[in-house]
This record gives C-alpha cells, structure tokens and sequence, in this order.
C-alpha cells in the first residue's frame, strides 16, 4: 500500500525556484559521479519506508499550497557533519506540477494518504499563475 511524503519547500517560492535547486543537484551528482537523483536530507527516518517506495511520492509545500510533487527513489541514512544519523531521501528529477491545495505551516514532514494527494496537473495546462488563484479556480471547477 502506497503512501506519499509532504514537505515544506523551504527557500523556494515557485516550482521555478525548486527546478534551479534541482539543477544545482544534479550537475553536483554529474561531478561526483553519482545516480542522477536529488537528495533532500531530513533528521528522521520515515519508519513506513516500504510503503514510500511502493511508489510513494514527496509533495512539496511551497508558499502554502502543496505546488508539486517528486518520486521517492530510494531512502538512505546519512551522517552529517555533526555525527547524528540522518535520513536522505533520494527523488526522482521530474517535478510534477499537481493542484494547489492549502497546508499550514509544520515542522519536518508528515505522512499523504493517496486518497488526500492532490492530482497532478496536466501538461500545457497554465503552471505559473499564482497557486491560491489555482486553488480557487479549481474549488470553482474551472481548471
């Protein structure tokens, strides 16, 4: 049974920003002759791994609505600088665009029952008006 990951997008305040972030990760692993995946390193340890990786998902939270989401590859437990043990989650490049759907603020990173995901938003269709404008049109049923 699958089950997705949801994230605040911190530093980022556009799908835009998050592909540069993306970008600058990349070419990193390129150099360092690595998987061509993004890592995000958070302090804990999702203990639902499997059903992560069950094609599970993280959504990002970005300005306040869940914007985008990317395919969580792989989880591996990493060692910062100061010795503690840390969880990198390993995504997919793709950024896939999804409906704006509000979430207040949190703390680290909470569990996304498939049926509570917001669906993914179709190719050619508009991206880059602001997400509360995209989450009031499609209350509305007009996107």
């Amino acid at each position: 049974m699958t089950i997705h990951l949801l994230k605040l997008c911190v530093g980022a305040d556009t799908i835009d920003d998050l592909a540069a972030w993306r970008d600058i990760c990349l070419k990193e692993a390129k150099k360092k002759k690595r998987p061509p995946l993004m890592p995000h390193v958070t302090r804990m340890h999702p203990r639902r791994e499997s059903e992560i990786l069950d094609g599970g998902s993280l959504y990002w939270v970005i300005k306040g609505f869940i914007s985008a989401r990317q395919r969580v590859e792989r989880l591996e437990p990493v060692i910062g600088a100061d010795g503690i043990e840390r969880c990198a989650i390993l995504l997919d490049p793709e950024i896939i665009p999804t409906q704006a759907q509000a979430r207040r603020p949190f703390q680290g990173w909470r569990y996304l029952k498939v049926e509570d995901a917001p669906g993914d938003v179709g190719k050619g269709a508009a991206t880059d008006m602001p997400p509360q404008l995209h989450a009031e049109l499609s209350e509305l049923g007009l996107l």
